[in-house]
């Protein structure tokens, strides 16, 4: 009877170790902190600016694209945003001013928040970009931002279109030709 007893406790325990073990050794996905859309979300080393759900829509050729983000402002004063993409002397340089306790979406277009156009990039739709954040005081944050297209649906509306080239085109006014005035007798 005792050994029944210790076999059907040591079966319990090898079925319940092996139901459950794998919590003991692997972490739990719940606890990893991952980007749960489209963008990616920059490291508080950045600055005392949050930068949410950062992305860029780009045209096909990716020489054009427009940076799409929540920048959340949770200071007191206003702050700006230093924005470097790419690298080297051909990166592009931006700056975004977020007023205090305000947050600022990009490509919000339902409130008439354009995103921020960027012109002569090099980013391809389906790859990622180096982009650099830094605001305030902080010591800034290098990520890969993913390069999207307008293939999709959402995400139409904020991919860049041909900026509008005026032609100037001139006409020859006529000149007027003098009439001849009467000299007057003398």
């Amino acid at each position: 009877m005792k050994t029944r007893l210790i076999a059907s406790v040591a079966l319990g325990a090898a079925v319940l170790l092996g139901t459950t073990g794998c919590n003991l050794i692997a972490p739990q996905a719940t606890t990893i902190d991952y980007s749960a859309s489209d963008g990616v979300n920059v490291p508080a080393s950045a600055g005392p600016l949050s930068v949410r759900n950062a992305l860029i829509v780009a045209n096909d050729d990716g020489t054009t694209g427009n940076f799409v983000a929540a920048i959340v402002n949770d200071t007191t004063e206003q702050l700006t945003l230093n924005i470097e993409v790419g690298e080297g002397t051909s990166a592009v340089r931006e700056t975004v001013t977020v007023p205090a306790n305000r947050t600022l979406s990009l490509g919000d277009l339902a409130n008439d928040v354009e995103p921020l156009r960027l012109s002569d990039i090099d980013a391809v739709p389906g790859s990622t970009v180096p982009v650099y954040f830094q605001s305030g005081d902080g010591e800034g944050s290098l990520m890969q931002v993913p390069v999207l297209d307008g293939a999709l649906e959402y995400l139409a509306p904020l991919a860049p279109t041909p900026e509008a080239t005026v032609t100037i085109t001139s006409t020859p006014t006529p000149v007027a030709t003098p009439s001849p005035t009467a000299t007057p007798a003398g």
